[in-house]
């Protein structure tokens, strides 16, 4: 389509998604304002989608979290690191503050939750094109209400990864080099209940095994 004089660019996007009904249904809801977003290429696995942004060069690459048994959050780093002007912005199922913060520390430049209709995905590419960070308002408004329990003093480490106060506890105890059944005697609760904890902690952190934890909460300060 033909550039009016005055009109912004039209913004080029790369697609990436592991299930091929979401790329057609995005690339569906996009092709309605292609006055404004033209979708350059498509990709469900990570090294097609850097395949197809070495070609393209797009403005933006528009991914899931995860891709198959791939990370969408590798994708990004990927991205940044071989093509640092291409922004990448998040489309997932996915509301966890959490998920929000990996994506930001991955160099995202947006994180949108995939009930957003056409018209707000394009403005939120607009913008992101423009040079803003773009977060989900859901998931905005309960970074602000983070912001200010911090800020009273009411929040504990890991509060900002997710973690709840018991896990934060947890994972203080871990990392102190509690076996689990001292967690257990040190916070007068089951061994069970310790289980549940650091599973909760695994996951939340994105780790496997208790060394990943100790190591990522020390390097992000999850512990005084």
């Amino acid at each position: 389509m033909a550039q009016t004089e005055g009109t912004p660019p039209v913004i080029r996007v790369v697609l990436a998604d592991d299930h091929e009904m979401v790329l057609h249904g995005v690339e569906a809801m996009l092709a309605h304002h292609a006055d404004e977003v033209r979708v350059v290429g498509t990709a469900t696995r990570s090294a097609d989608a850097l395949r197809v942004v070495a070609s393209e060069r797009p403005d933006v690459v528009l991914c899931d979290l995860r891709l198959g048994k791939e990370s969408g959050l590798d994708l990004c780093r990927e991205v940044k690191a071989t093509n640092p002007d291409v922004h990448v912005v998040f489309l997932t199922v996915y509301e966890d503050e959490q998920y929000l913060y990996r994506a930001l520390r991955a160099e995202a430049s947006g994180y949108v939750v995939k009930r957003v209709d056409g018209t707000e995905l394009v403005a939120h590419l607009r913008r992101v094109v423009d040079g803003e960070v773009v977060i989900d308002p859901l998931l905005a408004g309960r970074i602000a209400m983070s912001a200010a329990k911090l800020n009273a003093g009411e929040f504990w480490p890991g509060a900002r990864l997710g973690l709840t106060q018991r896990e934060s506890e947890v994972l203080a105890l871990l990392v102190a080099n509690h076996s689990n059944r001292g967690i257990a005697a040190k916070l007068v609760i089951s061994e069970d209940t310790v289980k549940t904890h650091v599973r909760g902690v695994y996951r939340k952190l994105g780790v496997s095994d208790r060394g990943a934890a100790i190591a990522l909460a020390l390097r992000e300060g999850l512990v005084q």
